[in-house]
């Protein structure tokens, strides 16, 4: 065969090369976006307000994670601002996903290293441990709420790209706006049961619940300190702290602890969330936030959620 036809059948063999490392890479990406979504048709949750023109999609474990990262926030009286900066800092380092590795020890949401005295790595592989370390940072930044978001997130986590976490900061602030309950039922969560095992009931969301919003979130009840009764599977939290409504705004409180129960819906198994006339349900997940079709349940003063066995 000559020099001249074996050119074109090299030419046909570098372009089958190119074309397959191309299909590759293609597939990698795609896998990719699916781990970290679910795939599609898997269970999801959606960020909408009014106004928007497309909702923003997370997986489960984001939302559940995202909604930690808000409740600490809460727990701490902190401002929005402080929950968008967490939150886009988040998406940038781990995608708001609790992995157990990064950068050198880098570990968690947060990417927080146990060289830099953040903490063992069991506690910063914790949710609520790594988000109170970031917001102890934070707070240590003086006027952080004035401050663009790029530089008050590089003045806690020391990045090497600190630019990268604008790219997060529109999705950050929609997020916050359902999670803080500032935009009402702008989150809806589909129908999701984890794998691993673990019930539900009212004992198991009390106690989150507790360790994520602090202790004042549920009443006291006499000689029952708050607890959950042997095989309770619903429970209803008062829209109110220290006595008092929030900032005034009851609602927005209300709307808060929904969204936050509806973040963690597939983890602790929970089946319904009521507040102030409108309802979700796991089994008709699909249909998002409904009118109640009867008043019983918790009115405006309280959510209501109920749990598997």
């Amino acid at each position: 065969m000559s020099a001249q036809s074996k050119a074109p059948t090299s030419r046909k063999r570098l372009w089958r090369i190119a074309a397959a490392i191309a299909v590759l890479i293609g597939l990698a990406g795609y896998l990719v976006v699916q781990y970290v979504t679910g795939g599609p048709g898997a269970p999801h949750c959606l960020v909408q307000a009014e106004g928007d023109d497309k909702p923003y999609e997370l997986s489960p474990e984001q939302a559940a994670n995202a909604a930690t990262i808000s409740a600490v926030a809460s727990s701490r009286r902190l401002p929005e601002r402080a929950v968008t900066i967490a939150l886009a800092t988040a998406m940038q380092e781990s995608g708001l996903r609790n992995i157990d590795f990064g950068d050198r020890d880098s570990v968690g949401l947060f990417q927080q290293r146990p060289s830099q005295d953040w903490g063992t790595v069991k506690q910063i592989m914790d949710p609520v441990y790594s988000a109170g370390e970031f917001y102890t940072h934070l707070a240590r930044v003086p006027g952080y709420s004035r401050l663009p978001l790029t530089v008050a997130a590089q003045k806690v986590q020391r990045s090497g790209y600190p630019q990268a976490y604008a790219k997060h900061e529109a999705n950050a602030a929609r997020l916050t706006g359902a999670l803080t309950g500032r935009d009402h039922a702008a989150m809806v969560c589909s129908q999701s049961r984890p794998v691993d095992g673990r019930t539900g009931g009212g004992a198991n969301l009390r106690e989150k619940l507790v360790r994520e919003f602090g202790p004042e979130v549920l009443p006291r009840t006499a000689g029952g300190g708050g607890r959950a009764a042997v095989g309770e599977r619903s429970v209803t939290v008062p829209v109110q702290r220290d006595g008092a409504r929030v900032g005034g705004d009851g609602a927005r409180r209300g709307w808060e602890l929904a969204t936050w129960a509806m973040a963690h819906s597939a983890e602790l198994r929970i089946e319904q969330i009521s507040y102030a006339g409108r309802m979700w349900s796991a089994a008709d997940s699909g249909k998002g936030w409904q009118k109640k079709p009867d008043a019983s349940g918790a009115g405006a003063d309280a959510v209501r959620i109920v749990t598997a066995h």
